[in-house]
């Protein structure tokens, strides 16, 4: 790789860190080239985009980024055979990796980057497919917004037919 190549793919490191405030190190060194093609189908069908860098380069696109973005916590992990998995949905990388696993040691989450909170190991696997995408927060807020409004009108509607039956019951006596 030459100069030029290592700089520009640095920067288009940089924009994808930019724009990306979710994303994972994985390593799936041991996999077969079959397996591999299969899992980048699995991700490919979730939008996901799994890279294949090299280390120091993945390290000087984080180096670049704002202070704020906190990247240190990462750099421990930029250690041996690293894939990097973009994704818009913070789940899906580690849901794919733990159902396409299955009994296989890899591929395994070295790192995660979750909107400013680093998860370090594979033990936290279990933990990152279990958030909660942005339209499912959505849905849960709507539903429990609309939670009392429906429990309030399910009360009147009953006590509505109850009234109605009470008159009916009172009607038919008074014939």
């Amino acid at each position: 790789m030459t100069k030029a190549e290592k700089g520009a793919t640095i920067e288009e490191l940089k924009g994808k860190f930019a724009e990306n405030d979710f994303f994972y190190f994985t390593d799936s060194s041991s996999l077969s080239v079959e397996d591999i093609n299969k899992l980048r189908g699995l991700l490919f069908e979730k939008g996901v985009e799994m890279r294949v860098v090299k280390n120091t380069l993945v390290r000087k696109a984080l180096e670049a980024a704002p202070a704020e973005k906190k990247y240190e916590g990462l750099y421990e992990s930029l250690k041996g055979p690293t894939a990097i998995m973009f994704t818009d949905t913070a789940k899906y990388p580690a849901s794919i990796i733990k159902e396409f696993r299955g009994d296989k040691e890899r591929p395994i989450i070295k790192a995660a980057y979750i909107d400013s909170a680093i998860y370090v190991g594979d033990e936290k696997i279990t933990e990152l497919s279990k958030l909660k995408s942005k339209d499912e927060l959505v849905g849960e807020i709507i539903g429990l917004l609309q939670s009392p409004a429906k429990t309030v009108i399910s009360a009147l509607k009953s006590g509505g037919s109850t009234l109605s039956g009470l008159l009916k019951a009172l009607e038919q006596r008074g014939e």
